[in-house]
């Protein structure tokens, strides 16, 4: 990026013309191992076994979407595996609730420069 677009674009941020990304769009169920994200609160997960075709759906219906750009450089909090686990492992039923527990122990991942700076 030029100087002058580095100069505009945070001209543009303050004074709000900033558009919102719209969600992305609707992908195939991810591999074990990825990434998915939800962009509107910063939370990320890590796919394991025992993604189930209607997990999926429920989770694309509540913004939950593949990470689709690299390098993605964007902050998120990551769930923890246990509470993963514990959500793909669930009934229907108790997904809404066991979904907020992993929300709330959620915490960011140091990156490099957290590391190195203390």
């Amino acid at each position: 990026m030029s100087p002058f677009q580095s100069i505009r674009s945070r001209l543009r941020a303050l004074m709000g013309q900033r558009i919102p990304r719209q969600l992305p769009r609707r992908g195939p169920k991810p591999r074990i191992g990825s990434h998915i994200v939800h962009v509107e609160s910063g939370l990320r997960l890590t796919v394991q076994a025992g993604l189930s075709d209607e997990l999926w759906l429920w989770l694309l219906e509540r913004g939950w979407r593949v990470v689709t750009h690299r390098p993605d450089r964007r902050h998120y909090r990551d769930i923890p595996g246990t509470w993963v686990t514990l959500l793909f492992d669930s009934d229907p039923v108790s997904r809404e609730k066991l979904m907020a527990e992993a929300i709330s122990n959620a915490a960011s991942r140091a990156t490099v420069w957290d590391r190195s700076s203390g």
